[in-house]
């Protein structure tokens, strides 16, 4: 008799939680709350350089951020690989080709204070055509830290400017210069 009584129970329980009638009218609109605190722009740091990696930089370049970035911020670099008619194709570092002589990649690393583009990998650089080292083009994008936790794939150019709003007449107007 209490398996029954149990039963009935919770079949009625069941009953009267998925019953739904039609929506009731919409209630008076309410009063307005407080005006909430003002919010942050963020804003993201671009720079467009080029680069000719020599012997004489000892093939590489280092910029100076001025002034220097937040600690959260986070640092993405571009090299223009090629272009599709006028369109170019931008590709994120590190970027690696591999030659008969050895391996050469495109890298950078950052601070606070600055970022440094270099040729890396085992093969010897003077051995390179001017096509490898010199003109070289680099979008360089300051991730502000409150983005950094967003799901996207950092490795996607167009994918970074949409989502931060960038676009190519703020790389044209930024200037920045190597460190001598």
């Amino acid at each position: 008799m209490k398996k029954i009584t149990a039963i009935l129970g919770l079949l009625a329980l069941v009953a009267f939680q998925s019953c739904e009638g039609p929506m009731g009218p919409i209630g008076p609109e309410g009063p307005q709350g407080p005006q909430g605190q003002p919010g942050v722009n963020v804003v993201s740091e671009v720079f467009e350089v080029n680069v000719d990696f020599t012997e004489a930089n000892k093939f590489e370049r280092v910029f100076d951020f001025n002034p220097r970035i937040v600690e959260s911020d986070v640092v993405l670099a571009f090299i223009r690989w090629e272009t599709n008619g006028s369109t170019p194709i931008w590709r994120a570092l590190p970027q690696t080709v591999f030659f008969n002589e050895g391996v050469l990649m495109y890298n950078y690393d950052f601070t606070r204070n600055d970022f440094r583009l270099f040729l890396d990998g085992p093969i010897d650089y003077k051995t390179l055509s001017a096509d490898w080292t010199r003109g070289q083009r680099f979008r360089i994008v300051v991730v502000p830290g409150d983005f950094a936790g967003s799901r996207i794939d950092w490795t996607d150019y167009e994918a970074v400017t949409k989502m931060l709003s960038i676009e190519e007449k703020d790389f044209l107007n930024a200037q920045i210069k190597p460190r001598d």
